[in-house]
């Protein structure tokens, strides 16, 4: 199938061929024409599919042919999480749609808001934002939604992850009703999408690939070895196969500045992003690695949403991520678009649960390998895998479920945190000949609670 034959306008496959696209992917052949239909839409496909291109090609088609937006109106919503990501779908609207007659802005926090508002002031077709920044400039009346046609939430199963619920239900509570409602993610998880279809009617749902998989085309290793030795092996590494551009994921912003600054004195180009570092100088480290000026990118999870880089040929987990999902979109940056790539975690012993879930998640042991010279003292146990991927269980009696973690805001990012709250523990009492004198229950652990995962706000 070639783009011809989606029901796309001249202008549009005239910015296609630009690109050097002839035939459209997977998602696109399913998403495009379901969307030109107007129907709403419900599509998992992991990154690097072209899901992007899956919802802005017909959304340019179908503002096309529509009236121009009046004064700070919208006529197209996309959400997404993190200003990166942003920043990726408005390179995208402003590529596909040179040839139209059509305007788009991108707004997001850890700038001035001034200079959007601004942009605003003349109305825009499509308009890409963060949910926190969106809510600040429709609060100073900057932008309206009278003529919104259609919402896109971007990444959807990251936003709901992250606790932006309450942002995005105050948010759809500012839509007209009859609108056109695109979720486009990843992945899905069960409970994420009970969740995304309350902003959804009737969807069509789109899965190109399967749930919670990992892409074929991305080699899988496992490097067991100690703690106190990561930084060595990651460095021996680097140096013995002479890597020259190398994603490496830190769970925490202060693991990622330490291992930079580590990398920095054995002679490696290194830089870090995450949610602590200004907007400006997360651009030019990630322009400086495109360039080649850096070696060596260390990111948290949130900060690397979005991260487009083509033919990344490595992806390196120094830590393991506490939520397994986060496992498919980390080596999701690498392997794109039907390139190879490689992924390698490094995993000490105080990891082995987050392993057992990973693999778990994606049904399928990941190969190990141990280093000569960084043999570790503790080996790590093959994981049994449970032929499905590893749900909490649910309470017979109907509870409210376990919320996302409240997220600390960075950047200026607002301080809501999600509407649901932990169930509070169980208190059968026993008959009064048979009971204790109450016991404190402050050591339980709330097991079900997900760890922080920082930082969680790059929106406002």
């Amino acid at each position: 199938m070639s783009f011809n034959a989606l029901g796309l306008s001249a202008p549009i496959l005239d910015a296609i061929q630009q690109q050097g696209y002839e035939t459209p992917s997977p998602i696109q052949q399913q998403a495009i024409p379901v969307v030109l239909e107007g129907r709403d839409v419900m599509a998992a496909a992991q990154t690097g599919t072209g899901k992007t291109a899956g919802f802005t090609l017909p959304i340019l088609e179908r503002l096309s042919k529509g009236p121009s937006p009046k004064a700070n109106q919208a006529r197209a919503l996309i959400l997404t999480p993190t200003r990166e990501l942003a920043a990726q779908v408005a390179d995208s609207v402003a590529t596909y749609g040179q040839h139209l007659p059509l305007k788009s802005t991108v707004v997001f926090g850890g700038v001035k808001i001034n200079p959007q508002m601004m942009r605003l002031r003349g109305g825009v077709d499509i308009l890409i934002a963060t949910p926190g920044r969106l809510l600040d400039l429709h609060s100073q009346n900057a932008v309206k939604f009278d003529q919104l046609e259609i919402l896109v939430l971007d990444e959807a199963d990251r936003m709901l992850d992250m606790g932006f619920i309450h942002d995005l239900k105050r948010i759809a509570r500012l839509l007209p009703k009859d609108r056109q409602n695109l979720l486009f993610s990843a992945t899905f998880s069960d409970e994420i999408r009970k969740l995304a279809q309350s902003f959804v009617t009737n969807p069509v749902e789109i899965s190109v690939t399967p749930r919670n998989s990992t892409a074929e085309t991305v080699t899988q290793q496992v490097y067991p070895v100690d703690k106190n030795r990561k930084s060595a092996l990651l460095v021996h590494l680097i140096q013995e196969h002479k890597w020259f551009q190398v994603l490496v994921f830190s769970r925490t912003k202060h693991g990622a500045n330490r291992l930079t600054r580590q990398l920095e004195t054995k002679g490696i180009r290194a830089a870090a992003i995450h949610g602590n570092k200004s907007q400006a100088a997360r651009t030019r480290a990630l322009s400086e690695f495109k360039d080649g000026k850096i070696q060596v990118l260390v990111a948290t999870d949130i900060a690397a949403r979005g991260l487009d880089i083509d033919q990344l040929p490595q992806v390196i987990n120094f830590d393991l991520p506490n939520v397994a999902e986060d496992y498919v979109h980390r080596i999701g940056r690498t392997g794109r678009a039907g390139a190879t790539g490689q992924a390698i975690s490094l995993v000490s012993a105080d990891e082995i649960k987050q392993l057992s879930d990973i693999e778990n998640l994606i049904q399928k042991q990941i190969p190990r390998h141990i280093e000569d010279g960084f043999e570790p003292e503790t080996d790590l146990p093959e994981t049994r895998l449970n032929h499905r991927p590893k749900k909490p269980k649910k309470p017979k009696k109907p509870k409210k479920p376990n919320a996302p973690q409240g997220q600390t805001a960075n950047e200026g990012a607002t301080n809501d945190t999600p509407s649901n709250k932990k169930p509070a523990p169980s208190r059968r009492r026993k008959p009064a000949s048979n009971r204790k004198p109450s016991q404190n229950r402050s050591g339980q652990n709330p097991s079900g609670k997900r760890p922080n995962r920082s930082p969680k706000n790059t929106q406002h």
